[in-house]
């Protein structure tokens, strides 16, 4: 069973979430233009990220988080790792579902890997520099 990570705490409850009408899955190739207008409702909007090197769920979060306004849980659901924690926060997401054998108390310390981003993010959306001015 996969292990779920949620505003950087170990929680224990099923980590895929049971299908309900609050509840949305979405895939690498869906739009999120579709369910704009079924946001509002929704407790969680999870992303699948099918493989390691599929990229287009961040571009997703971000949308979710930046274009549509939307504010409940966002999950990363798929193959998600450690490696991929830092980044997918930046993005907007505040959960994720890992991998089958991924080590959790591990996996969290992964959120910490950096402490800068150079470019604007769903997170910090001021870039570095602009944060800078005036120092």
């Amino acid at each position: 069973m996969a292990t779920l990570i949620r505003n950087r705490q170990i929680v224990d409850e099923p980590s895929r979430p049971d299908p309900r009408p609050d509840i949305l899955v979405l895939q690498p190739g869906d739009d999120p233009s579709g369910v704009a207008d079924r946001l509002p409702a929704l407790k969680v909007v999870a992303v699948d990220f099918p493989k390691y090197g599929d990229g287009r769920g961040y571009s997703i979060g971000r949308l979710l988080r930046e274009r549509y306004g939307y504010t409940g849980e966002l999950r990363a659901v798929g193959v998600v790792a450690r490696d991929n924690l830092q980044l997918l926060a930046q993005c907007g997401f505040d959960s994720f579902e890992l991998r089958d054998g991924e080590d959790a108390a591990e996996a969290l310390k992964g959120l910490d890997d950096f402490s800068e981003s150079y470019q604007a993010t769903v997170a910090r959306p001021v870039p570095l520099f602009r944060r800078r001015i005036g120092r």
